[in-house]
């Protein structure tokens, strides 16, 4: 399934064998007449998000995303905003042993867009919505088709592409965004310190974040640029996000607690 749409997204499907894009494994082209068989397992859940302690989020979701965890932008030229979900590494706080999320937390986009993903068609502005091939979360048994028998797309097919196209259009936002951040000298290298149970600290790091007193200090003019631009919404949804570290680390020490109980047993 192909639509028309000029750029590229934030992290576009690869060919195989390159870099995949967080959390995909082999994303490929629906085509009408190879899957026309297959369909979306019901319920597969969100267990495929426990091993990260960090997700990529859009600029429009910051707003949102300040009210449940962190936001921090990452250490690379492109400032990418994202969720911190976890202290630890290859731990996931807001996702259980049966893959559900955290009750009443809003679950980013990037992980609501999966199995889907964009791909861009090489020498062309066309974007093809894929999927990816994981028997996990895809199978010939389920009732959950992309496909009718006449080979049209389904409306979870045709819903899977519209969620795309809104994703990519906030993508394009959000890489003018980071890019403008990362060259207004506003970043800086941060490193939390956490104190857990019995007197334990665990060191956090590899993220910037804004620095107010450098927020405070800038331009009228660079701060006018900001404001006409509309992103100054997005500015102080990350610096409200700071406090969400307190909760981070309770779910952390509810965490321990739970891993001390079952080695008691």
């Amino acid at each position: 399934m192909a639509d028309k749409e000029a750029a590229a997204q934030q992290a576009p499907a690869q060919t195989e064998g390159a870099n995949m894009p967080l959390f995909y494994k082999q994303p490929m082209p629906l085509d009408s007449k190879k899957h026309v068989k297959l369909g979306l397992k019901k319920d597969f859940g969100l267990g495929f998000t426990s091993t990260v302690n960090a997700v990529p989020i859009n600029m429009i979701e910051m707003p949102q995303i300040c009210h449940f965890y962190p936001i921090a932008f990452s250490p690379d030229n492109n400032a990418t905003p994202v969720a911190l979900v976890g202290l630890r590494d290859n731990e996931n706080l807001f996702v259980n042993k049966k893959g559900e999320w955290e009750k009443n937390t809003y679950i980013p986009a990037y992980i609501r867009r999966y199995p889907f993903i964009f791909s861009e068609v090489p020498n062309s502005d066309q974007l093809t919505l894929c999927v990816d091939m994981d028997d996990n979360v895809i199978n010939e048994k389920s009732d959950q088709k992309f496909f009718t028998e006449n080979s049209e797309p389904t409306q979870l097919a045709q819903n899977a592409l519209e969620f795309c196209k809104s994703y990519h259009a906030a993508a394009q936002q959000t890489i003018e965004f980071s890019k403008a951040l990362a060259a207004s000298g506003l970043l800086v290298d941060r490193q939390a310190e956490i104190a857990i149970g019995d007197g334990q600290k665990i060191s956090f790091s590899g993220f910037r974040i804004i620095d107010e007193q450098k927020l405070a200090e800038v331009s009228d003019a660079d701060f006018l640029e900001w404001r006409k631009k509309g992103w100054l919404p997005f500015l102080y949804a990350h610096l409200f996000s700071g406090s969400q570290w307190q909760r981070l680390t309770a779910l952390l020490n509810e965490r321990l607690e739970q891993e001390g109980k079952n080695k008691k047993k």
